[in-house]
């Protein structure tokens, strides 16, 4: 059984999400290896402008500027002490921006440790994740979402997390390895991945990240399969991006990009946006070919 704000919602399915907020930011002066998430506290109105622009683009549900506000990743930027902070900001501004237009669903993404090389134990993930659900959920956001995940005990220690604010949970893992680019960094297949993000008490599963919209489908398809009746969600790339003059370059189009979306929602995604290379014309895009579909 998925949260019933989730049941709810999957009645008016497919739901629009929001598309890239990194490269959204830098276009708007982020500078790359700069700590996104501290600009909810340094430049709060560019991270304003993202969030509202997805609104005004038809995102029903737009994410946060708190991926990487957990105490690990903040540390890098002498920021640990502020994880209540920047997380409750995030979700503050994120709301500000979607009024009565949108839902707010805050993103939690991984740690930056790698509990299989010993960077860190168990007991000190759950204690980050803990700290950022809790922070996040003081600021009363309609759910969270746990993204861009390698490893699948990462990402269930994040939903244990999650799952005590009583929010609603969607759990997304990356898959762009193996020779089908089918499999997580781990080798956990779609399968693998459905039935250990259930089985963790996610109330929605997917995927995001790792490669374009094309790639999704059987993927979206195979989580669908094994999801045991709980919705997915499914954020792509703008392709694989590419080094251009120092840049980084997404090739697809909007266009493009919307035109595998019907393929998409047929495989089972009830939840479709954008992630790395995406912007609020993907978004667009996405709600244009949805009406004539």
């Amino acid at each position: 059984m998925s949260h019933p704000f989730i049941d709810k919602l999957v009645q008016h399915a497919p739901v629009i999400t929001d598309g890239a907020w990194g490269t959204q930011l830098q276009a708007r002066g982020l500078m790359p290896g700069d700590v996104p998430d501290l600009w909810n506290l340094s430049n709060p109105n560019a991270v304003t402008a993202v969030a509202a622009a997805y609104v005004a683009a038809g995102s029903q549900i737009i994410l946060t500027n708190t991926f990487g506000a957990n105490r690990f990743r903040l540390a890098e930027a002498d920021a640990a002490d502020k994880v209540r902070e920047i997380n409750t900001a995030g979700v503050a501004l994120s709301k500000k921006a979607a009024g009565d237009d949108a839902l707010v669903f805050a993103s939690i993404g991984p740690s930056g440790k790698l509990l299989i090389s010993g960077d860190i134990n168990e007991d000190d993930l759950t204690a980050a994740f803990a700290e950022q659900a809790e922070a996040i959920a003081g600021a009363g956001p309609d759910g969270i979402v746990i993204e861009t995940m390698q490893d699948i005990q990462e990402a269930a220690i994040a939903i244990a997390a999650a799952k005590v604010t009583g929010l609603p949970v969607v759990a997304t893992m990356v898959f762009d390895s193996g020779k089908d680019l089918d499999r997580t960094m781990m080798g956990t297949t779609p399968e693998q991945a459905a039935e250990a993000l259930v089985r963790a008490g996610a109330d929605v599963i997917g995927a995001n990240c790792g490669q374009g919209i094309a790639g999704f489908v059987a993927i979206c398809a195979r989580l669908k399969a094994a999801s045991q009746g709980l919705p997915v969600w499914i954020k792509a790339n703008a392709g694989l991006p590419t080094i251009e003059n120092g840049k980084t370059v997404y090739a697809t189009t909007a266009e493009n990009f919307a035109a595998h979306v019907p393929a998409v929602i047929a495989a089972g995604a009830s939840f479709i946006g954008g992630c790395c290379g995406t912007s609020p014309d993907f978004i667009r895009g996405v709600k244009a070919m949805l009406k004539r579909a």
